[in-house]
């Protein structure tokens, strides 16, 4: 009694835990449906729910069935064995009947088979429902037009199909053998307890037939991956490139047919043997296969390779590295790529910076990393406000093109002080963000700071971008759920001694509704307060999933993702843009990028409202046929791209991550003759600069400017390259974003013959120029740390200009000022406290058309008054008196320069 009276409460413990845990399970299934209804993608929430209960229905059911079938086959002589026999001992006989013998009764016996069956139906139906977008794809599969050289079948067949007939292969395979080890083990458990032992198993006919069947379904299945084996041969990674090399094609190949025709052998004699009764016949089919893979799966074609390869390796390859070449371009796009001319090494004159004055004065002088503590430093404002990333953007203000810094102000609600963490703060009142703050590329006020754009709370501009909607309740730190619409009203921003307080205008929240809805948003948040709260009402919104890295993936969970999102002012509101990928590890003779995927297209835009959380896709490349698939399983999801609103669509631009792994591979597979490819003589290699005080390799990055060719400056995406082991500079590759030149790539190649300075060359050249390398010492002799930023190359008409900005950070304060800017060209290297005054060193000293105007950033002084002006030369004369006071000679005449041009810009002021 005490035992049984132990298990029913085991029982009952376990029961309960299973309802909890389904009532957990019911409620956060709920909320989510609720939330993907709320944005108008519930089609997307049935369509995935559906697939996945689908396939997991299908596999379940398909290995219950067979399991169950074939464990009703045993019933017979389980029944039979479980029978009372006599067993004699010499004179002695005694009645034998075995200890399971109880179970096995007609009706248990069926339940007990169909529990069994059931176990690993359950598991297997867990485990496959992440399939559901292979069977998907598989249904709805697009042509790519395109067929491999070995099989000559469409590139779909693999990108699409051959993961299905995988899919559907291993499971069988998992059936089949998962069946054959219980069906043998139920018929060595009969054969036991038989008076001779394990061999009286074969007084069963059925055993026999059963087991047979079962070992040749086996046998069919293997000759099946087998026949797919040889298609997986174009992922192979063991040649001199990636896909099938002579051998793979003269070995392997041969091989996978020799066995799948061996396999189906051993299936025949395994059938025909039922009749026949010579099981040595079989032993030695199924030896005679494991000695073939053997011998032709490893000895045979490491025997090919040492022998008939290695001696002739180039010409045995030929043909392979030709189409690892092409189909590695095709799935990265780089046969694309238009290859240009770059006739380095010619000096410009002033006149050539006139005509060329959109690109110089967009020269970035500010580097995110140290403007990051700059803009925490002075725009910020209050503890619990964030400025995470730092973005590289271009607008046209006030009629001009130009290109900005930008970070988006979020709140961060662990930063709020610990006694104002309550329940209704970090729930009810501290629910978003304000605003942005913008600056450009390459202005600087006299403090060596940036000169804003957009700045403070509320945003103020002095420029005619506008700014209505500046609440920021989505982003990339918005990571706990808020409730909107409550009695009490939300923090909108400080307003000096006050705060200034706000209402949620937005309707894609989720409405808290119902008592019943409100008790299923605190079992799945596992918050009881949702229920106890006085100030949420029935009309109150949830806002759940706000971090756009968590949100955007919930929704389309099948795309790739770029690492950087970005914030967009568009028409008065604040938007995220983000750039996403259709990707697959399946397309032929292509190597992968970081050892996985091997095929990339930046098909779709995704654009979030940062006020009110709606997300929208856009399909950016309408002719990839892997995001025609999507379209077909998601009608109505992706929308084209000209319904972009037009404000948005100028802000759309070459991404970041597709970018540097097509400069990877183009480092490489630019090389398009299979002999020098083969020696890789010319392969590139990304160069390396000086950053703050270290070398790493260099970014890509964003600058405004115009071609070669072209009559317009435009926004693009820079990366140079250097040849493998040396440090010049051979080309640079060019990616576009704006209008119709959007998404194409072009690549600018140096002249061989001539010498073309590349990045750690021109770090090494400011650091031999004395007059630089003293400066610098100086600097950190006294208290400060100087901050290399990023070297830029910038094209110019035929030649090229190096600019690579200076800062300086003291010891005691965390803000980095802009105080130098060194630029290089041809034999010059200059440093000077302004890119303007730095270019006229270069440009107006006999080599121009001296006392020409040379453009370039210039100090802000424009908005300032003359009484702010007097102040800020005699803050500037006690500046240059103390740092003479200490010995900074070089201190000093910085500030005498600058105190220069205040008392010219006061004298300019006064005569007005």
């Amino acid at each position: 009694m005490g035992i049984a009276l132990r298990f029913s409460k085991t029982l009952l413990i376990l029961g309960l835990l299973i309802i909890l845990a389904l009532i957990y399970w019911g409620a956060g299934f709920y909320t989510d449906w609720l939330w993907f209804k709320s944005l108008n993608f519930e089609k997307v929430f049935l369509t995935i729910l559906l697939s996945q209960w689908a396939v997991g229905l299908v596999a379940g059911l398909t290995v219950f069935l067979v399991f169950f079938i074939n464990l009703l086959f045993t019933r017979g002589p389980l029944s039979k064995a479980a029978e009372t026999r006599p067993i004699s001992d010499g004179d002695i006989v005694t009645l034998y009947q075995p200890p399971w013998s109880r179970y096995v009764q007609s009706k248990k016996l069926t339940a007990i088979m169909a529990i069994l069956s059931f176990i690993p139906a359950f598991l297997t139906a867990l485990a496959v429902t992440d399939n559901w977008m292979i069977v998907q794809q598989f249904l709805h599969s697009t042509p790519f037009n395109l067929k491999d050289p070995i099989f000559h079948r469409d590139v779909g067949f693999y990108v699409f199909q051959l993961p299905f007939y995988h899919f559907i292969y291993r499971l069988l395979l998992w059936i089949s053998v998962l069946s054959l080890l219980a069906v043998s083990g139920i018929y060595a458990l009969i054969g036991g307890t038989g008076q001779n032992g394990w061999k009286s198993i074969f007084r069963f006919e059925q055993a026999k037939y059963h087991l047979s069947c079962l070992a040749a379904a086996f046998f069919l299945l293997r000759a099946w991956g087998y026949r797919l084996d040889q298609y997986m041969l174009l992922y192979s990674e063991r040649g001199v490139v990636y896909g099938p090399g002579y051998t793979d094609i003269h070995a392997n190949l041969p091989a996978y047919k020799v066995l799948f025709v061996l396999a189906l052998a051993c299936t025949g004699i395994i059938l025909v043997n039922i009749f026949l009764s010579r099981f040595r016949l079989v032993l030695y089919t199924i030896g005679f296969l494991v000695v073939g893979s053997i011998v032709l799966g490893s000895i045979y074609p490491a025997a090919v390779q040492k022998f008939i390869v290695v001696p002739n390796e180039m010409n045995r390859e030929k043909p392979y590295i030709e189409n690892a070449i092409k189909f590695t371009r095709l799935a990265y796009k780089l046969d694309s790529i238009e290859r240009k001319s770059f006739p380095a090494g010619r000096e410009l004159t002033a006149q050539d910076l006139k005509n060329n004055q959109d690109t110089i004065n967009n020269i970035r002088l500010w580097d995110y990393r140290p403007l990051q503590q700059t803009y925490s430093q002075l725009q910020e404002m209050r503890l619990y406000y964030q400025l995470k990333n730092i973005d590289i953007d271009r607008y046209i203000i006030d009629g001009r093109y130009r290109q900005v810094m930008v970070a988006a102000r979020e709140l961060n609600q662990s930063q709020l002080p610990p006694q104002a963490q309550t329940w209704v703060n970090l729930h009810l009142k501290y629910t978003h963000g304000y605003g942005i703050v913008m600056s450009p590329v390459n202005e600087v006020t006299r403090e060596g700071l940036p000169r804003f754009l957009i700045k403070d709370i509320p945003p103020t501009t002095h420029t005619d971008l506008k700014i209505e909607r500046p609440e920021i309740y989505f982003g990339e730190v918005t990571d706990n759920y808020v409730i909107v619409n409550t009695k009490s009203p939300e923090f909108d921003y400080p307003k000096g001694d006050e705060n200034a307080w706000s209402t949620y205008q937005g309707n894609k929240g989720v409405k808290v509704g119902s008592l019943v809805r409100r008790l299923l948003f605190a079992i799945s948040f596992g918050d009881y307060r949702l229920l106890l709260s006085g100030d949420i009402t029935n009309e109150s919104q949830m806002l759940y999933y706000r971090n756009i890295y968590e949100r955007v993936p919930k929704l389309v969970p099948f795309l790739t993702y770029d690492r950087d999102p970005y914030i967009v002012l568009a028409n008065g509101k604040l938007y995220w843009m983000w750039d996403a990928y259709t990707t697959t590890n399946m397309f032929p003779y292509a190597e992968p990028y970081n050892h996985r995927l091997n095929y990339i297209r930046n098909a779709v835009k995704v654009v979030v409202d940062a006020y009110d959380g709606s997300v929208d896709f856009y399909i950016a490349d309408k002719d990839d046929p892997i995001i025609q698939t999507y379209s077909k399983i998601f009608p109505g999801v992706f929308r084209p791209l000209a319904e972009m609103p037009e404000a948005l669509r100028a802000h759309i631009r070459y991404p970041e991550d597709l970018f540097m792994n097509q400069a990877q591979k183009y480092a490489i597979y630019h090389m398009e003759d299979y002999r020098i490819f083969y020696n890789k003589e010319d392969k590139w290699d990304r160069p390396t600069e000086i950053v703050e005080d270290k070398e790493e390799l260099m970014e890509a990055y964003y600058i405004i400017t115009r071609l070669p060719g072209e009559k317009e400056p435009e926004y693009i995406q820079i990366l140079p390259f250097i040849p493998q082991n040396k440090k010049n500079m051979v080309a640079w590759l060019a990616g576009r974003s704006d209008g119709p030149n959007y998404g194409r790539l072009l690549v600018y190649e140096f002249p061989k013959q001539e010498l073309v300075y590349g990045p750690m060359q021109i770090e090494a050249r400011i650091n031999q120029d004395t007059t630089i390398s003293q400066q610098l010492s100086l600097w950190d002799q006294r208290g400060s740390r100087v901050f290399r930023g990023n070297l830029l190359v910038i094209p110019v008409k035929d030649s090229l200009l190096y600019v690579e900005p200076l800062y300086l950070q003291a010891e005691q304060s965390k803000m980095p000022e802009l105080r130098r800017v060194i630029v290089v060209h041809g034999d010059q290297v200059v440093m000077e406290p302004t890119l303007e005054e730095a270019l006229k060193r270069i440009f107006s000293d006999g080599k121009g058309e001296t006392g020409q105007a040379i453009p370039g950033a210039q100090p802000a002084t424009g908005d300032q008054s003359v009484a702010e002006l007097a102040r800020e030369a005699s803050r500037l004369y006690d500046q240059a008196m103390e740092r003479l006071r200490g010995g900074d000679w070089a201190g000093y005449g910085e500030s005498l320069q600058q105190l220069k041009r205040v008392l010219n810009e006061l004298t300019a002021r006064t005569k007005e």
